[in-house]
């Protein structure tokens, strides 16, 4: 799929600047499609050269003026005929620290658990953002209220899909380091001689 559908399906949400836009694919967006801006303001160029989006010029008093898009018919009916289609086939897991664990043996322990454990802290801190999300779109509503009420669940849905995967995430590290931990080498007994430490392996 091309960064051109992200960003149709992202300005069902309504009129937004490029610099908005970022901002969606940085939050709402990036646990299932991430983009750089610079691939964002690129793609903007090419779906209103094609007519699937328009924009306009709003401008601003000691800034420069922005431009704000917004979705065309011709946008819409793409999005919807896109929708409708079967995914060409389902994403492949493409992540360097499964390299790095696949290749741990005989690596250093320790640089292991740190590399898991940063994982494990980024994992955290997006479960934080995708959870503000969540109560920001809930706005005190409960879970079910919001499923049968709102005009819109599509965005909650890939919400809890990229809450579901960071679960994951975060499950298996705790995993990897229980086998670090356990495969760890016996430290020695603090205080006793050197002919009483436990032999290392």
């Amino acid at each position: 799929m091309s960064l051109k559908y992200a960003v149709l399906a992202a300005l069902l949400e309504g009129e937004a600047s490029g610099y908005e836009l970022s901002k969606v694919f940085d939050v709402s967006l990036a646990n299932f499609w991430a983009a750089t801006p610079q691939q964002l303001y690129r793609e903007l160029e090419r779906l209103a050269r094609d007519g699937l989006i328009e924009a306009r010029i709003v401008r601003q008093e000691r800034r420069p003026d922005k431009r704000m898009f917004t979705l065309t018919e011709a946008g819409r009916a793409d999005l919807r005929a896109f929708a409708a289609e079967p995914p060409r086939r389902p994403t492949a897991i493409r992540d360097e620290l499964l390299i790095k664990i696949q290749a741990m043996d005989g690596a250093d322990p320790e640089a292991t658990r740190e590399l898991v454990e940063e994982r494990m802290a980024w994992a955290r801190g997006k479960l934080a953002r995708y959870e503000r999300v969540r109560q920001r779109l809930l706005d005190g509503r409960t879970e079910e209220e919001y499923l049968r009420e709102a005009d819109r669940v599509g965005p909650y849905l890939t919400l809890m899909g990229g809450i579901g995967f960071e679960r994951e995430n975060l499950r298996w590290c705790e995993r990897v380091l229980a086998v670090l931990r356990r495969r760890a080498p016996l430290e020695p007994v603090l205080g006793a001689d050197d002919g009483d430490a436990p032999d290392r392996l």
